[in-house]
């Protein structure tokens, strides 16, 4: 069962943060100015990419393990992760997908990426207010509520 559900986060990565942090980037700037000559400044970049993206990996990671579930929400996790980076932050998940594209701005020196990760940050505020937030409420009720009294939202 495990497997399986690995499976299906490694799936969802694909799909989901794949498109908005890879696929969508690409589209607003052109592939080939990632291997252009960068500057230094540039290339710092790529740190922020590195820890979104291992920041994304250890929440999925809860998620499948301590979970039971997926960070889709079709198959959310059945049990509440308030583990590793979910200590310190509700949507740590969320926060390394808008660090990944905060790095891709600055890496490809873009302010048409940093507008779309403005964007996107505005869409998964309102996807957290209006339907995630709700949805752990119905399903976990107290401990949820106590979890959120004790842990911010993003940072």
């Amino acid at each position: 069962m495990a497997m399986r559900t690995a499976f299906k986060t490694l799936l969802f990565t694909v799909l989901v943060p794949g498109t908005v942090t890879i696929y969508l980037p690409c589209l607003i700037v052109p592939v080939h100015r990632a291997f252009a000559e960068t500057s230094l400044v540039q290339d710092l970049g790529l740190i922020p990419i590195l820890l979104g993206a291992a920041i994304y990996a250890w929440c999925a990671w809860d998620f499948t393990v301590t979970g039971r579930g997926t960070p889709a929400p079709i198959d959310p996790p059945k049990e509440l992760v308030a583990r590793g980076l979910y200590r310190y932050s509700r949507n740590p998940m969320y926060v390394g997908v808008l660090t990944i594209l905060l790095g891709e701005a600055l890496w490809l020196a873009s302010w048409r990426l940093l507008a779309y990760a403005g964007l996107i940050a505005l869409c998964f505020t309102l996807f957290v207010r209006l339907y995630e937030e709700p949805a752990l409420r119905r399903q976990f009720g107290a401990s949820y509520e106590r979890y959120c009294q004790t842990v911010p939202r993003w940072i």
